[in-house]
């Protein structure tokens, strides 16, 4: 059986992690949600060390919502890590920040950024994007075989 979350969210700001969560929880259970508040939870997580040391790293979840403004380890870092590991390069990434800069915006394409979306500052606007972001990633998006 697989335990594997569906989205694993990095996201340091509480209000935004507190709004994605809540717009992804319309079509997503909560068990396939797991939040970390960091870049380094975020490795730790993917790869099973540290406070997640004997996660099974096989069951990866089917996207990643990476903020890029992260304490600890950068997003930017983050999504360099995940595309420079075998078993982790294949994983869908979408960058969702705040961030409308061009070195952001270029930067995460060139490291393997599957999409890059700037968060809406308005309330409706934001869940409505995040909710269909869920959806498309997690029940419409096909992995290749071994991601």
């Amino acid at each position: 059986m697989n335990h594997a979350p569906k989205i694993l969210l990095v996201e340091d700001n509480p209000n935004d992690a507190e709004l994605t969560i809540r717009a992804l929880r319309k079509n997503i259970p909560p068990e396939s949600l797991v939040h970390v508040k960091d870049g380094q939870e975020a490795l730790d997580f993917l790869f099973g060390v540290g406070a997640y040391a004997g996660r099974d790293i096989k069951e990866q979840p089917k996207v990643i919502l990476l903020d890029l403004k992260l304490p600890k380890v950068g997003g930017i870092e983050v999504l360099r890590q995940i595309r420079a590991n075998s078993s982790t390069k294949l994983l869908p990434v979408v960058v969702l920040t705040s961030s409308r800069e061009d070195c952001d915006l270029a930067g995460t394409y060139n490291l393997g950024a599957n999409s890059y979306i700037v968060k809406p500052v308005d309330y409706e606007k934001f869940t409505e994007a995040v909710s269909h972001l869920g959806t498309y990633w997690t029940e419409l998006n096909e992995l290749p075989v071994g991601s």
